[in-house]
């Protein structure tokens, strides 16, 4: 690096996130793979795309406005 841009050079910053982020991840090791895990189960998942068409198909379309049961009543 040139001296000149030694001049300018900010010392090492870490926000208050990054040092937590850090922090917690020195202390538990594992969480990494508990996130894995977590995403496995919620979002990681093979679509059945015959089965989301048949499901598209059998919707049945929402009346313009649902709370009220068709007559002048209120």
């Amino acid at each position: 690096m040139s001296k000149l841009l030694r001049i300018f050079r900010r010392p090492d910053y870490q926000s208050d996130v990054t040092q937590f982020i850090e922090q917690l991840k020195a202390q538990r090791p594992d969480i990494e793979a508990q996130q894995r895990a977590g995403r496995a189960i919620w979002w990681d998942k093979h679509l059945d795309r015959e089965a989301l068409v048949d499901w598209k198909k059998a919707k049945v379309p929402q009346k313009a406005y649902v709370y009220g049961s068709g007559s002048s009543d209120t």
